[in-house]
């Protein structure tokens, strides 16, 4: 493994013992890093993750990014900058798999691992140092583990808390590890800019800027009341805390899934109803299999549509009792999107959304939606199977086996 810059900025010796020692560790352009990994070709080359006349850059390797290119631009816009990049489209399952695999390299070092997404996690070693040595020891660590068993490389911030570990890891990447000790906070916090911290985006900023404040310094000492006349209560108190490099939130490894979803835009625009339903079956299929392998079950089913103009409604329903099945979940978005009485409406983009997760795949009867059929719920069970041992698509419902070349997948 090349070690890159390994960049320490802190005082000896190692932090005091009344701290914590949190990392926060992140992937270095994940999918495309997964990408470059299995094709050993596409090395050196710029390399985008995402397709479609109408897709979005989903990842890009800093080979591309040197033109300009990032996550969330329009893949048009890409192709224009650099035309002769390799484009790729989105392999989630991979990426998941490869995330998995991450992930238990990070719990073999602490129990104590909030997963951000799947290249980022929180990990608290506070606990662990005394068995595998300082917060540079375990950071090191992970890097190489990682490096060894997938070939990909990760930037590792180390700080006594979660807000200054993560601004750690961003200024280190690619490929470096950067710790910020307890005293050297806000000698490493104060210069940077004020788009830098939590919660600041393209509006706060603007606010911000209208207020003079260029810095995390010039947030710091602007008296509280100021900001919070400013942004409001939530947003200025919380900004003048962080400024002063205070975050109390603990590492939680027990975060669940609050919900799951899948969405597609069209690569042209799309009035025709029955094109629209079988987009939605395809993207049930797709969320509801997500969920049944976490072995959950989702109360409330929500889609999403979005107009030619990109105006963008939802519609939800929520029920008593959790479901799972395919069939049973396409039968409500299917129902939220004829109760909608679009005519001959021009749609970009359609998307469902499972919610309200729950443990347990084969819940009680819901009679909300009618007596359950026994055998599409073992159909559905077969099908599962069939796709574990065979891959995703393997078997489909037969109204999505005709060619469908419609949209380019966002999820």
């Amino acid at each position: 493994m090349k070690s890159g810059v390994i960049s320490m900025f802190m005082n000896e010796p190692e932090m005091r013992e009344e701290f914590s020692t949190i990392l926060h560790v992140d992937m270095d352009a994940f999918f495309a890093s997964v990408e470059e990994h299995d094709d050993p070709s596409l090395k050196g080359k710029p390399v985008v993750v995402g397709m479609g006349v109408r897709g979005v850059v989903s990842a890009a390797n800093y080979e591309a990014r040197k033109f300009g290119i990032h996550s969330a631009m329009p893949v048009g816009q890409a192709k224009r900058l650099a035309p002769h990049a390799v484009f790729l489209p989105v392999n989630h399952e991979r990426y998941s798999e490869v995330s998995g695999h991450v992930m238990e390299i990070f719990r073999s070092v602490s129990p104590f691992v909030e997963p951000i997404s799947l290249d980022e996690a929180f990990i608290d070693v506070t606990g662990a140092k005394r068995l595998l040595g300082s917060g540079r020891d375990i950071g090191q660590s992970i890097r190489e583990q990682v490096f060894k068993s997938q070939g990909i490389t990760c930037s590792v911030g180390i700080a006594s808390n979660k807000f200054i570990a993560k601004l750690a890891s961003s200024r280190c990447k690619p490929n470096g590890m950067l710790e910020i000790a307890p005293d050297r906070i806000l000698e490493f916090l104060h210069p940077l800019p004020v788009n830098a911290m939590w919660g600041v985006g393209p509006k706060t900023n603007e606010e911000l800027q209208k207020l003079g404040l260029r810095t995390v310094a010039d947030i710091a000492n602007t008296p509280r009341s100021t900001l919070i006349r400013a942004l409001g209560e939530a947003s200025g108190a919380s900004l003048y805390e962080l400024a002063w490099g205070r975050d109390y939130r603990d590492v939680e490894p027990e975060e669940i899934d609050k919900s799951i979803s899948a969405a597609e835009t069209f690569s042209r625009d799309i009035e025709d109803q029955e094109i629209i339903l079988r987009e939605f079956l395809r993207l049930t299929e797709k969320a509801t299999a997500r969920m049944r392998a976490k072995e959950m079950s989702a109360r409330t089913i929500s889609i999403k549509v979005r107009f030619a103009d990109f105006k963008t409604i939802n519609r939800s329903k929520t029920f008593t009792l959790p479901i799972s099945g395919t069939k049973e979940v396409f039968e409500v978005a299917k129902s939220l999107f004829l109760a909608l009485k679009l005519d001959r409406a021009r749609i970009r983009l359609v998307g469902v959304g499972l919610e309200n997760l729950m443990d347990g795949v084969d819940g009680p009867e819901q009679l909300e939606l009618g007596e359950r059929d026994k055998g599409w719920r073992e159909a559905t069970a077969a099908i599962d199977k069939a796709s574990a041992r065979f891959g995703a698509g393997s078997v489909r419902p037969a109204r999505l086996i005709e060619p469908d070349d419609q949209g380019d997948s966002e999820s």
